[in-house]
């Protein structure tokens, strides 16, 4: 999942980037609300960050213009003034949730857990495809009940497939899922993790469930 973070303290924005990253998301930073607006509007994000007090545009205008143009990503707002007022304000303007300078990392991620559960439709965290089963929570993942150990991009990428079963996803649409804008686009690195997922979870079984759709991109099979 990707998560876009606006505020202008840097060292905050580096902090919240390298504590998400460690817990399999991929995160873009900005520190001004004008690129906030380009960001948000330029890639698919799951979840957007915004701190109350930015350059060229604040938090309330960047979520305003965002709820203006039909962008419905759920929004978690950053604050240092533990006001009321402040607060309405940012939730009649669209915001989804709040957060008051300074915060516990711990109380960020769980607030953002229960952002993108209110947003997912979906009951169960378990993803199933024929004998391969993967747990959106605990993040297990296993093959014919066997468990399979994958690193956490690798763990991203398969998640991602999963829960688009038969549909074809591009190698673009993996990196703007999987990696956030310094990833090079013109790498094979999707194939590399492709291929060792494949291999994880059984070097014949794996190229039959992810197929390659030659010149589009793969495709994860129901049966």
């Amino acid at each position: 999942m990707r998560i876009l973070v606006a505020d202008d303290d840097n060292s905050l924005c580096s902090t919240i980037k390298r504590g998400l990253e460690e817990n399999a998301f991929a995160v873009d930073c900005v520190h001004n609300g004008q690129d906030a607006l380009h960001y948000a509007f330029s890639a698919p994000y799951d979840l957007i960050i915004l701190d109350v007090m930015m350059p060229l545009k604040s938090g309330f205008e960047v979520c305003r213009e965002l709820r203006l143009e039909k962008n419905d990503t759920p929004v978690l707002m950053l604050t240092a003034r533990d006001d009321i007022e402040d607060r309405v304000k940012g939730l009649d303007l669209g915001a989804d949730d709040y957060l008051v300078k300074p915060f516990d990392f711990n109380e960020l991620q769980a607030r953002i857990r229960a952002l993108l559960r209110r947003k997912s439709t979906r009951r169960s965290p378990k993803l199933e495809l024929g004998d391969l089963a993967l747990n959106t929570v605990t993040r297990e993942v296993t093959w014919q009940g066997s468990q399979i150990d994958l690193t956490t991009k690798e763990f991203v990428i398969l998640k991602y497939l999963m829960s688009n079963p038969d549909a074809v996803i591009t190698r673009r649409m993996i990196e703007s899922h999987a990696w956030d804008y310094d990833f090079d686009s013109v790498s094979n690195l999707v194939d590399v993790y492709i291929r060792r997922i494949r291999q994880k979870i059984d070097p014949e079984a794996g190229k039959r469930i992810i197929s390659t759709i030659r010149g589009a991109g793969y495709r994860m099979q129901k049966g």
